[in-house]
């Protein structure tokens, strides 16, 4: 199985760059982000957010990064991404809740990859239920197209979920 996503026809949301490579922990070539000196992100602060409401998402970039990283296969930086967003947002209220969905679908994708199959399916059914609390549009997000998505990404070879936003 590839690591990869195929180019996608969504649109960038921010312009901050892509890193240098996407951090797959089952490869012991890819050094580590955060903890390894050669790592793409090695002794850069995460982004402190004071906080983060549903009215935020637009111009919140780590928020809009975290979706375009995630579109773009990197599935371990959205993670990161959001879980800044998470915190601010608050843990347990609707939109942390809505956030952590997001970042447990972001890891399920990674265990895919990893070919990780209950892990996978583990994540992917734990961030859909998150996810299912909210219906129609949240944050800019189509929620049953992306949940049907995701579902369909651990049985359907070719299939990768992808978040087109709702400006």
């Amino acid at each position: 199985m590839t690591a990869t996503c195929s180019p996608s026809d969504i649109p960038r949301y921010c312009d901050e760059p892509f890193p240098a490579y996407r951090y797959l922990p089952f490869r012991p070539d890819i050094p580590h982000p955060k903890v390894d000196p050669a790592g793409h992100s090695y002794g850069r602060e995460d982004d402190d957010l004071a906080g983060f409401s549903p009215a935020d998402w637009r111009q919140c970039q780590p928020f809009l990064y975290g979706v375009d990283l995630f579109n773009n296969g990197y599935w371990w930086e959205a993670h990161e991404a959001w879980e800044t967003i998470w915190l601010a947002a608050g843990q347990k209220t609707p939109t942390g809740q809505f956030i952590q969905g997001l970042i447990l679908l972001s890891a399920g994708q990674l265990k895919r990859v990893m070919q990780e199959t209950r892990g996978a399916e583990t994540l992917t059914a734990s961030g859909v239920a998150k996810l299912q609390q909210t219906a129609g549009c949240f944050l800019g997000i189509e929620v049953a197209p992306l949940l049907a998505a995701a579902k369909n990404s651990l049985h359907q070879e070719g299939v990768v979920p992808r978040i087109r936003l709702i400006f």
